[in-house]
């Protein structure tokens, strides 16, 4: 949703600051297009990077404790012990349940409950950058096919209802997702993303003003 959220408010913030710098309607449509296709791709390249310096973390600590499980494996028996221990358990079962994960699978359990690497919660960055890009993508598409479809007279005032209603809509439905009230988590991101627009489409006004 934030990715979609984020599609939404630049292109449409964009669109409108061509528009409004008295573009011509190819223009704009060229500005949505431009922005859905760089915001995306963009998007995708910063989750790649950001997800891959993960992975590479992740690997790197999988390295280390590969190395101190064959160097000492009597002390992470025991750090692993202290760890149930801090979560409750009694010491004397804390070190059998340890004991029986690492005979069983030692690098897992240290992964998961030392270093918080699960298998489903392992980086992947090229998951990461195709969701990225395609939530980005979904997003901008809203604002250009209402430019797309909307009368040439009507073409701002059309674009600016659907970014608007799509915004409250996600929104809403990401504050439901994670429990919280919905018109709260509506007028949150409408606040934001009017603003943009406004500020956008005041910036394209004194640009085209100017003859710039």
């Amino acid at each position: 949703m934030l990715g979609a959220d984020d599609g939404i408010v630049s292109t449409a913030s964009l669109m409108l600051g061509v528009a409004t710098a008295s573009a011509g309607s190819g223009q704009v449509l060229a500005a949505g297009i431009a922005g859905l296709v760089a915001g995306a791709m963009s998007m995708a390249a910063g989750e790649y990077v950001s997800v891959s310096t993960q992975r590479d973390s992740e690997r790197a600590d999988l390295g280390r404790e590969r190395v101190e499980l064959r160097t000492d494996p009597e002390g992470e028996l025991a750090e692993l012990a202290a760890i149930y221990v801090q979560r409750g358990v009694e010491p004397e079962l804390a070190t059998e349940v340890a004991r029986q994960l690492m005979s069983h699978d030692a690098l897992a359990a240290h992964a998961r409950d030392e270093l918080g690497i699960t298998e489903q919660g392992r980086a992947r960055p090229v998951q990461a950058a195709t969701s990225s890009a395609a939530a980005f993508a979904g997003g901008a598409l809203l604002p250009v096919l209402a430019a797309l479809l909307s009368p040439l007279a009507l073409r701002a005032v059309v674009l600016t209802a659907v970014a608007l209603v799509a915004l409250g809509v996600l929104g809403a439905l990401g504050a439901i997702a994670g429990g919280a009230g919905w018109r709260r988590g509506a007028v949150r991101v409408l606040v934001g993303g009017s603003l943009a627009m406004v500020v956008t489409a005041g910036i394209g006004h004194l640009v085209g003003a100017a003859g710039l």
